[in-house]
């Protein structure tokens, strides 16, 4: 069962209003990763020249928000040749899974990529049920290997 869901059709509209945007494409601003490791997933965004103070991750409702901010790095009076970088705020947003424990989610920027860390909630980790024999109205716990 996987804990974390993507709406393909934000991504299709976000690949259609980039397309037409000026002065670059910002369908798909901060290629991302996510994977599970152990009791919690790791998504992890590259984000090269964005500022950490212009970072915001909020986590509402099963959903995780990643806003980042890229501003022109180059002097007032350059006179541009090619300009493909992307500028402005930039969104993106994931729908977390029920199993996810939203309110221990951490965040963590180095090197240009930002790591979000969403924890597995207890109440979903996989747990071992005790089965239980009875005989003539006596119940016994069958521990594991035991027939």
């Amino acid at each position: 069962m996987s804990m974390l869901r993507f709406d393909p059709f934000r991504e299709i509209e976000q690949f259609a209003n980039g397309w037409f945007d000026e002065p670059g494409w910002r369908g798909r601003w901060a290629a991302m990763d996510a994977y599970r490791a152990g009791d919690a997933y790791q998504v992890r965004l590259d984000m090269p020249g964005i500022a950490e103070d212009s970072l915001e991750v909020t986590a509402e409702n099963n959903t995780l928000t990643v806003r980042a901010r890229r501003d022109i790095d180059a002097p007032k009076d350059a006179e541009f040749v090619t300009r493909e970088r992307p500028l402005g705020t930039f969104t993106r947003q994931m729908v977390l899974g029920d199993g996810l424990d939203v309110e221990r989610v951490s965040a963590d920027y180095r090197n240009g990529v930002l790591t979000v860390t969403i924890p597995v909630a207890e109440h979903a980790k996989p747990r071992r049920i005790p089965i239980t024999r009875s005989s003539e109205g006596e119940h016994k716990v069958i521990e594991a290997g035991q027939g």
